[in-house]
């Protein structure tokens, strides 16, 4: 057999749906790519216990529940599932990894590429604040639910990225960026409850964050307005902010990054091609 047809059939088990892991297994089913960077939603037999990742994972009452690989994620992971009667059942699975792109950004303000000791207060303060807000692991299920672009326009920022400002490396992109106008109306890709509002954070600005069940989250930064309060709930197509430049940006453009628990995915991998959807 030759690479090619090897490297076919490892990426079809790769992205398929399977449906067991043994004959007795309590896994209904799971669907998802298993790649860097994706999110996936399984179904268990009530009273499964899922672990993943170092995680004790939240079981719906009927069985539902979601993982995310991150970034980085390692080759292969092992999900851990134990019945109600106390069985452990173990999947291991090959995880794709990604090539990801370098990008360059030039003309940053060099008081946000190197933040002076009187702004580490306010940064520190600010990472703590959006870490409480990604930290809620709800009963809610509206990660079941079809992803839909937040807004429309250029894709100018992809999640992965490494990116470089004013010629100095810095973290990897976590997220997605959508260029648009300042003040374009950016709704909710899911529907969900706002667990954060911060005008304007030190780096990400106008910042948004919006829990859709069981550990998995969205933030949506830069944002020049907020049209929602902590707390209120959300349903998909919702007008939630505004699009805008603040933080540390060069230009207007939407920022949307999503988490499950500790992992940072990828939001592009949950929606349609951007090219299927813009008018």
């Amino acid at each position: 057999m030759n690479r090619v047809v090897i490297t076919s059939l490892l990426l079809t088990l790769c992205l398929s749906t399977f449906n067991a892991v043994g004959k007795d297994s309590p896994l209904r089913s799971i669907q998802g790519q298993w790649k860097q960077g994706s999110v996936l939603v399984g179904q268990v037999a009530p009273g499964t216990k899922v672990a993943f990742l170092g995680h004790d994972v939240m079981v719906s009452s009927d069985g539902y529940f979601v993982l995310g690989l991150g970034r980085d994620a390692k080759s292969p992971v092992e999900l851990v599932l134990t019945d109600s009667q106390g069985n452990d059942f173990r999947l291991n699975k090959v995880v794709v990894q990604r090539q990801y792109k370098i990008q360059r950004v030039e003309g940053v303000p060099s008081r946000t590429v190197n933040p002076d000791q009187q702004h580490l207060d306010r940064i520190y303060k600010e990472i703590a604040q959006t870490k409480r807000a990604r930290a809620v692991i709800s009963q809610r299920q509206e990660y079941r639910d079809n992803f839909e672009w937040p807004l429309t326009g250029p894709i100018t920022g992809v999640y992965g990225s490494q990116r470089y400002y004013n010629g100095q490396p810095r973290r990897p992109h976590f997220g997605v960026d959508v260029a648009a106008p300042t003040g374009t109306v950016v709704t909710a890709p899911v529907g969900g409850k706002v667990t954060l509002v911060h005008e304007n954070m030190f780096f990400s600005g106008g910042t948004l964050i919006i829990d859709h069940g069981q550990g998995l989250n969205s933030s949506f930064i830069h944002l020049s307005k907020i049209l929602v309060t902590e707390g209120q709930e959300v349903k998909q197509g919702d007008p939630i902010a505004e699009v805008g430049a603040t933080g540390r940006v060069t230009g207007p453009h939407l920022d949307w990054r999503m988490n499950w628990m500790d992992q940072r995915v990828d939001p592009q991998l949950l929606v349609p091609p951007m090219e299927s959807v813009r008018k």
